[in-house]
This record gives structure tokens, C-alpha cells and sequence, in this order.
């Protein structure tokens, strides 16, 4: 059983001795302690676990989304079976996995079934293994069989594959390519005793030695090419008959194209390697690392026996000078601490600082000692595993971040410790944030969010176009003054008629904090917009990426919050969801404009430009798409390609004006230049 400690938890532990399943209501009340909000868990495939207080595994299951899945648990007790209210009951924390695949999802659920046995699951009670595919290298002459026994001497094992019959087909087609020897021991023993080939070979079903069409060498040759193409090594038979297929596809020989494509559908199937089973002896850790400026999420697969045995995810605070590689020095070191003893090989995704160093330290924690040595995958089932291991440490840093949004103490405390730093006379329960986003100077747009109470208020949000401008700091100065004059607007009418006021909408409600994405120029361009419109009442400031410092009017110094902080992290938030609405704004914009001149091209209209848009997927592949690629699109000649590209060729140069100061389109014109979130531009 694996060390509770090595399990990532979602919910806080309850008591579940002595609950009773028949009524429902305390069941009830006993999942609300540890049920993940529903934006936490992803919708990829993956597979989740239940435990009990303990950390003794209750229950592993699998999904194709797991979202979708985890959210059955959470029904009416009334709605679900009783053995699963019975699991319920019981279990005090759920947590998940992301694998890439269904396959993958399929043989780790089977292997933590056999490594946890949880008394809830009945599948895979009985012990049965996927089966694999062996090659018996030990032997004289060696044959291809498929096997569940994982302990044959010399056996050289591909596998696991859970789709038995594309082995079954494949194994029948791999003795076609590679003919080597099918007969049992005995039969071939007595073979090669008598001079008389075995039964299988007098009928033609099999190719070793004992039938007396080839030799002991010859044979040892067609088998290690055999492994060569279950290795991966070599795809050439794949290849060939996927040209047969073709061939005969063209020919119109329908029944025999037909049979080759479910032979080459078997084969692919045999080299779908699966990224959760390694060699049988590999010993190795896999460490995946995920971070943003104030955080760090550690993700570790302990594999040992080529298989996933347990895992790890925790959180590491990021200061200002760590890079990758000092924080993986840092993850590798703590993960071994007390008793955990290190394996021989660990994983990582860039060489820590001093890896030698590392190497050596970790060493010494073995008991029997031996080689330990730190590398990055480059490629095959090694670099796969890295991937899923990234891929659960960004996971699992989202659900840290969405669980301290959601934090209502965390937020009251970011806003009274933003008040306390900023010499403010009342916490800031509106934040407004502004971001200018252009691609090489043109295409100038800005964003403005809205924070109420720490939480963000997307129907609050809304885009600027930006004409005509210098700089960052002159696009600063129009999309503030803009918005003074908006909230001086409000105050007038206020002023003249209450009622009104209120039904312009929350937008229109007066911020208590301002916040700029730059420094000191930023800042002061922000300012001057406000003095002029005569507003002395909203705070103001700006924050600097790199070092996350907070810049005031008129002040020569920054203020400088703790890296920890909650009220740094709402800061951080408000400014890089200002910068995703600004990018994503600034990209539509883009798409627009482009749609917009390729209308222009003769024969090319709306509903061709919307085909050809939808077929290269974004601006950025059709711009670099060649006159060939465009005529493969639906609806597009030749010629008509020829004269697309021609004229996105001249829309790359100094004129071409693609979301430039003076390259909007008709249908950036047509539209309002203040626009709620949501809105096409």
C-alpha cells in the first residue's frame, strides 16, 4: 500500500465511522467536506481514486472525462446504487490522474487495482494480467506467442495490450511477415531428433527450423527483425502495406483493399505503445514541473517494476530569482527526505543546477548504494511519461489557484492587506484593470476587468480599439481618459437623476482601485488622464512584471508586497486576466481584418473566406500557407489560390495595414469601440 503521503487529496478528512447509508442526508453532508468545486477537475481522460481517512484506497475507476464522471458522485443519494453510497459512506478525500489516451486510462486503472486491491472495485479482482507479446530469445529457435505470464526465462515481452483480438489478428500477421517457428517445444524437439518436420510445418503453418526450409541462422536473422519491428524501430512493413492498400484502393480491387486496411489497422494497433508501461525492470522516478511567477506545482510517478506504484503533487513557492532548474534542485532533494530511498534513474524535465552534485548527494541515501543518474527524456515512451507527469503538475497548480481564489478568508485578507500597503481609506471591493495588447506596434487594442470582492465580474468586462497612437504609454493615457470621462458621465447623471444611474449597469459603478499593467511611465501616463478629467478619488497604480513591484503616482519607489502574499496574488490575477482579454481581443481583431480584405479578391466571398479560415484552423497557418496547400481547400482552384496568396503576400508588407492604426476594416467601424465581454468585434 502506498504511503497516504504520496496521494494527492482534495477534500479535508471527515468522520465516517458509524454513518448510515439508508438515510442519505448524513451522506450527504459527509461528500460536501470533500467535494472539489466543478471548475477543479479537468475534462480530460484520466483515472480517480477514492479514499478513506486513513489514506486506504476505496475505490479506482476510469474516465473519458473526468469532470463529467466525478460529477455522478455528487447526485442525490437517492439517485445512486447502494454499494457505491456504501463507498460514499466511507471515503473522506477523491483524487485524479491525466493520462493522453482511453488506452492509457484502461491499463492504469488495471494496474493500481492489482497494486491497491480497493475493496470496492470488481473488476480485475481475480488477478488476470493484460496480455503481452513474447519473443523466447533463450531458446534455439526462438517463436512469437502471446502470453499472460510475465516470467518466462529470456522472453523478450512487448506489451501490455489490452485489445486482445488485434493481437490474436496481428500475431497471425506478423508469422506472414516474419515467418519464424510456431510449434510447441515437444513438437520441435522431436523434429529436429527424427529429421521430419513438425506437423505444423507439413501444413504449411510454420516457418523454423524443424520444418527443413531453413536454418538455425537464418532463422535467428527473420527474428531479431521481428523484434526490431515490435520495438519500433522499424515501420517498413507498415509502410509496405499501407502502399499495397493504396494500390489496390486505385485499382478498384475493393475486397483485397478492404483486407489490407484491417491489417494495417491490427499492426498500428500492436505499435500503439502505451506510455504508462515501461520494461519490466525499470526503477525510475518522473518529475514534472509546472509555475507562474509566485508558485510552483511538483508532480512525481514513482515507477517501479515498469509500472506507476504511486505519486506525488505538491506546491513550492517561487522567489524571484529561481529559475526551472533551481526549483527541480530543490523538488528532487525533498522528495527523498526521511526513509524514501532514491531509484537509479530519476527524470526531469531540464538538468538541475549542479547535477553532479544532486547525483551524488542522492547516492549516498541508498542504503546498498549504486549508480543514480539525473536526466531529460528526448524522445519514446520515457519523454511520453514526462509529458503526462507536466501535464498533472499543471493541473495540479490550476486547482491550488482556483482553490485560493475561491477562498473567501483568503480574499478578505488580500483586500485588507492591499489597503494596509497602499495607504488606501477603504479596501478596494471594485478593482478595475486595464492592458494594452498590439502586434509590432499595429493592431492596438486594450482590455478592462473587473474584480468585485476579489472574485472576477466578467459581465463587467470590456475592449477598447485604439486608432491612432506613439506608444504604451499614449494608448495608457486614451483608454483611461475614456474610461474617466465614462464615470464622469455617471456622476452627472447621478447627480441629475438617481434612477438613471442605477440602470446604466454595474459597469458604470465607480472603482475604488485602478490598476495598469507597466511602471512608473504607465503609471504616470494613467494619471495625468485622471488629473484632467478632474478624478482624485480613484487609487491608482501599476505592476511591473518581472520583479511584481507596485508603482504610485508621484512616488519614486515601488511597494513591494511579500511573494506569499494573498494580496500579490489578486494583484497578479487582475493583470493577467486583463492581458488574456486584451491577446484574446487583439487576435480576434486580426481574424476580422484578414476575412475582411480577402473579400476582396475576385470570386473569393464570404462563405469561401469562411471555408478557407475553418480549414487552415487560425490566420497565422493560412498567412503561411503555400499556393498549393490553399488550393487544396474546399471550393479553391488553382488559379483563384494563386491570386489568395498573391494578395496575402502583399498584405505582409509596410501597407498591408492588417489590424493596423489605419488598417481596421469596415466591420471594426461598424461597431462600437466600447464592447462587453463576449462581444465579435
Amino acid at each position: 500500500m502506498t504511503d497516504p503521503d504520496e496521494l494527492r487529496t482534495v477534500g479535508e478528512l471527515g468522520d465516517a465511522d458509524g454513518l448510515d447509508d439508508s438515510d442519505g442526508s448524513d451522506g450527504s453532508d459527509r461528500r460536501e467536506s470533500f467535494r472539489p468545486a466543478p471548475g477543479e477537475i479537468p475534462t480530460s481522460p484520466g483515472v480517480y481514486r477514492f479514499s478513506d481517512r486513513h489514506g486506504r484506497v476505496l475505490y479506482i475507476g476510469k474516465a473519458k472525462n473526468l469532470r463529467a464522471r466525478l460529477a455522478n458522485y455528487f447526485q442525490p443519494l437517492r439517485s445512486i446504487p447502494p454499494r457505491t453510497r456504501r463507498m460514499l459512506a466511507l471515503a473522506a478525500s477523491v483524487d485524479w490522474t491525466v493520462v493522453a489516451t482511453d488506452t492509457e486510462s484502461l491499463v492504469l486503472e488495471h494496474t493500481w487495482i492489482t497494486e491497491f486491491q480497493p475493496p470496492f472495485n470488481v473488476q480485475f479482482k481475480d488477478d488476470k494480467t493484460y496480455p503481452y507479446l513474447a519473443v523466447t530469445l533463450r531458446d534455439e529457435a526462438p517463436r512469437l506467442l502471446i502470453t499472460r505470464n510475465e516470467k518466462i526465462r529470456g522472453a523478450r515481452y512487448f506489451g501490455p495490450y489490452p485489445k486482445v483480438w488485434a493481437l490474436r489478428e496481428t500475431t497471425a500477421l506478423l508469422q506472414q511477415a516474419f515467418p519464424i517457428r510456431t510449434c510447441n517445444d515437444a513438437d520441435y524437439k522431436r523434429a529436429m531428433q527424427s529429421g521430419r518436420p513438425c506437423l505444423a510445418g507439413q501444413i504449411g503453418r510454420c516457418d523454423g527450423p524443424c520444418s527443413g526450409r531453413i536454418g538455425v541462422e537464418e532463422h535467428r536473422h527473420r527474428v531479431e527483425e521481428l523484434v526490431g519491428f515490435l520495438n519500433g524501430g522499424d515501420a517498413t512493413h507498415l509502410r509496405a502495406l499501407q502502399r499495397e492498400m493504396r494500390d489496390a484502393a486505385v485499382e478498384q480491387r475493393y475486397e483485397e483493399a478492404a483486407r489490407l486496411r484491417d491489417q494495417v489497422t491490427a499492426v498500428e494497433h500492436v505499435m500503439e505503445r502505451n506510455s504508462v508501461a515501461l520494461p519490466l525492470d525499470a526503477d525510475l522516478d518522473v518529475f514534472g514541473l509546472k509555475s507562474d511567477e509566485l508558485s510552483a506545482a511538483a508532480h512525481q510517478f514513482i515507477i517501479r517494476g515498469g509500472r506507476i506504484r504511486g505519486e506525488r503533487s505538491w506546491i513550492v513557492d517561487v522567489e524571484l530569482d529561481d529559475s526551472p532548474s533551481t526549483l527541480l534542485e530543490q523538488v528532487v532533494q525533498s522528495a527523498y527526505e526521511g526513509e524514501r530511498e532514491p531509484p537509479p534513474e530519476i527524470l526531469v524535465p531540464v538538468l538541475p543546477k549542479g547535477v553532479e552534485a544532486l547525483e551524488a548527494a542522492l547516492r549516498a541515501r541508498r542504503p546498498r548504494g549504486g549508480r543514480v543518474r539525473v536526466r531529460v527524456p528526448e524522445r519514446g515512451d520515457k519523454a511520453q511519461l514526462m509529458s503526462r507527469a507536466t501535464l498533472n503538475a499543471g493541473e495540479h497548480l490550476l486547482r491550488h489557484r482556483l482553490k485560493r481564489a475561491a477562498d473567501i478568508t483568503a480574499r478578505t485578507d488580500a483586500l485588507a492587506e492591499l489597503q494596509r500597503a497602499l495607504g488606501m481609506s477603504e479596501p478596494p471591493l471594485r478593482i478595475e484593470c486595464i492592458d494594452v495588447s498590439h502586434l509590432q506596434g499595429t493592431g492596438v487594442v486594450a482590455s478592462l476587468v473587473v474584480f468585485e470582492d476579489g472574485l472576477p465580474a466578467k459581465g463587467a468586462y470590456r475592449k477598447y480599439r485604439i486608432e491612432q497612437t506613439r506608444d504604451d504609454t499614449d494608448s495608457i493615457h486614451q483608454v483611461v481618459a475614456r474610461r474617466a470621462a465614462q464615470l464622469n458621465e455617471l456622476r452627472e447623471r447621478a447627480e441629475q437623476d438617481p434612477e438613471a444611474a442605477i440602470a446604466v449597469g454595474r459597469y458604470r459603478e465607480r472603482p475604488q482601485l485602478l490598476i495598469v499593467d507597466g511602471g512608473a511611465p504607465q503609471v504616470a501616463a494613467a494619471h495625468r488622464a485622471l488629473s484632467e478629467a478632474g478624478i482624485d478619488d480613484v487609487f491608482l497604480i501599476g505592476v511591473a512584471k518581472r520583479l511584481e513591484e507596485l508603482w504610485l503616482p508621484d512616488d519614486p519607489f515601488p511597494v513591494i508586497l511579500p511573494r506569499g502574499s494573498e494580496a500579490l496574488f489578486l494583484v497578479q490575477r487582475a493583470r493577467d486576466e486583463a492581458h488574456r482579454f486584451a491577446i484574446t481581443f487583439q487576435r480576434q481583431r486580426r481574424s476580422t481584418a484578414l476575412a475582411s480584405r480577402l473579400t476582396e479578391v475576385p470570386g473569393l466571398g464570404p462563405k469561401r473566406v469562411r471555408a478557407l479560415l475553418k480549414h487552415f484552423g487560425s490566420v497565422t497557418r493560412l498567412r503561411a500557407a503555400s499556393a498549393a496547400e490553399i488550393a487544396a481547400s474546399p471550393g479553391i482552384g488553382p488559379a483563384l489560390a494563386e491570386v489568395v496568396h498573391r494578395h496575402l503576400e502583399s498584405l505582409d508588407g509596410p501597407d498591408g495595414g492588417l489590424g493596423g492604426p489605419r488598417g481596421t476594416s469596415t466591420l471594426d467601424a461598424e461597431q462600437p469601440d466600447i464592447e462587453p465581454e463576449g462581444s465579435t468585434s
